[in-house]
């Protein structure tokens, strides 16, 4: 048990906190309305994840490989979109703590943004649904402690994250934020040619 809860530990943490449309969600949020805000898009993967967890378990590892290759053209796209929209609300931002705290959409579009994001299928079709049913075979309790220690890490790395982003957000400048801002959105933008680019196999 102690094997397969250090191996969702380990990939949880990489997952957690390696560059993608989900960091970048969670520290735009924290950003612009705290740390609710980011913590709101941090727990996204728990809504976003079970589907895509069930159908690679049953499904999506019989699926042709052109199901991950339009999967990656459409998160490519809507990430894209994510991005441009974002640099352009830079140009007219606020100072932190000053933007309205209304509910904002971004735990549905952090949940969009998963689920067209590839990585995710990828890594259950050939990682974690392989490792889960291998170690339900064994003992149930070890898949389990797999899943516990992955999304306990996938998750708590970015409520981390966003809890630092948020308490130091009142010390910036309207000027520094809206650079911090417009580059969120250059990434966000360039994750999604990045997937784009993937999807195309070049």
């Amino acid at each position: 048990m102690l094997s397969m809860l250090l191996y969702g530990v380990t990939l949880g943490l990489g997952a957690g906190v390696s560059p993608g449309p989900m960091l970048v969600l969670v520290i735009r949020s924290s950003l612009e309305r705290g740390f609710r805000a980011g913590l709101r898009v941090a727990l996204a993967p728990l809504a976003s994840d079970a589907p895509i967890i069930l159908l690679c378990l049953l499904v999506v590892s019989r699926l042709p490989s052109a199901f991950m290759t339009w999967l990656g053209v459409g998160g490519g796209i809507f990430v894209i979109y994510l991005g441009i929209e974002t640099a352009l609300k830079a140009r007219h931002a606020k100072t932190p703590g000053q933007n309205s705290s209304a509910l904002s959409g971004d735990f549905l579009r952090a949940v969009s943004a998963n689920l067209l994001n590839p990585h995710p299928w990828l890594f259950w079709a050939t990682v974690g649904a392989p490792l889960m049913v291998k170690a339900w075979s064994v003992r149930p309790i070890q898949a389990v402690a797999f899943g516990a220690g992955f999304y306990g890490l996938l998750v708590g790395s970015k409520i981390g994250i966003a809890w630092l982003v948020a308490r130091s957000r009142d010390r910036l400048t309207a000027g520094w934020y809206r650079l911090i801002l417009l580059i969120c959105g250059l990434l966000l933008a360039g994750v999604g040619v990045a997937l784009l680019y993937e999807a195309a196999g070049f």
